[in-house]
């Protein structure tokens, strides 16, 4: 179905996918003070750069609470795309190294790794 719209013809490795994925949370988890911050920054951003649209400061105050907490879900969303990318290189590094059979291998490892890494941290 699909294949008649596109005339052309595309492969999704899906192995690719799956290693950038378990990477990216695995990086997500580990390095939760930079996590933090790239957060905190957006949030920051997203509050600034709608601030800007309005004219009054009472239409800004009327439905502040509202747009400030859609913000914070903004932030916390984009704010695995740094990190998806950085997954990415590292799945890239892992098959170049050792090969693509040991990409999932290792960003299970990886993800195992920081999990236990983030309760440990937690707890104290």
């Amino acid at each position: 179905m699909v294949v008649d719209f596109i005339p052309f013809r595309f492969s999704i490795n899906t192995v690719v996918i799956a290693g950038t994925c378990l990477w990216s949370l695995s990086l997500y988890l580990g390095l939760s003070s930079i996590r933090d911050g790239i957060i905190e920054g957006l949030n920051r951003w997203f509050n600034f750069a709608e601030r800007s649209l309005y004219i009054s400061q009472e239409e800004f105050d009327k439905t502040r609470d509202a747009r400030e907490s859609q913000n914070a879900f903004y932030a916390s969303l984009f704010s695995i795309i740094p990190f998806f990318i950085l997954g990415g290189l590292c799945n890239w590094g892992v098959e170049l190294g050792l090969g693509q059979s040991w990409s999932i291998s290792m960003g299970i490892l990886a993800c195992i790794a920081c999990g236990v890494y983030e309760l440990g941290r937690r707890s104290t």
